[in-house]
């Protein structure tokens, strides 16, 4: 579940780093959040499939070599990781039980809006029934982003309920 403080920071940071983030910036950036990562724990969460892998960009310049960039919302899955464990599940737990869909939803979020907005301003729009059918996709996509939300929130809550039983 993203919080509205969660929101807000992920927004600032995609501003920051539109083309991704190194683990340093990660590190950094839990740092300013109050969130104490190191390197190694960071690699270790990838190792253990709880964060995707970086995805390896060329450095400007000749013989300049690679750099593996992450998602900005990557900072997000970090806390998230954080606070689960805090409740008291395991990496195992967390790796089994939770999905970490909420990226995902986010991608599929903004490629939506990208792809909805390059209808509205790519080709002149004049026919008004198009329009509409742009409107309702724009509708029909937010009711989508939605319900994957809101499905993501049911799985977590369920998962802590199967815990506190346990």
């Amino acid at each position: 579940m993203i919080e509205l403080e969660d929101a807000e920071q992920s927004s600032d940071l995609e501003q920051a780093f539109p083309n991704g983030m190194s683990v340093q910036q990660i590190v950094e950036a839990c740092a300013k959040s109050g969130e104490r990562l190191t390197e190694a724990t960071f690699r270790k969460y990838v190792q253990l499939g709880l964060l995707p892998r970086s995805v390896r960009v060329g450095k400007k310049g000749k013989h300049r070599g690679s750099q593996g960039l992450y998602p900005s919302s990557i900072v997000g899955q970090v806390q998230r990781i954080r606070r689960l464990m805090a409740q008291g599940f395991t990496i195992d737990e967390i790796r089994s039980r939770f999905s970490f869909m909420s990226s995902d939803i986010g991608e599929l979020d903004k490629e939506l809006a990208r792809v909805l907005s390059r209808l509205q301003t790519g080709e002149p729009v004049v026919d008004a029934l198009m329009r509409r059918e742009v409107d309702e996709a724009r509708r029909l996509a937010d009711l989508l982003i939605e319900k994957l939300r809101d499905i993501e929130r049911r799985l977590t809550v369920q998962a802590r309920m199967q815990r506190a039983a346990v």
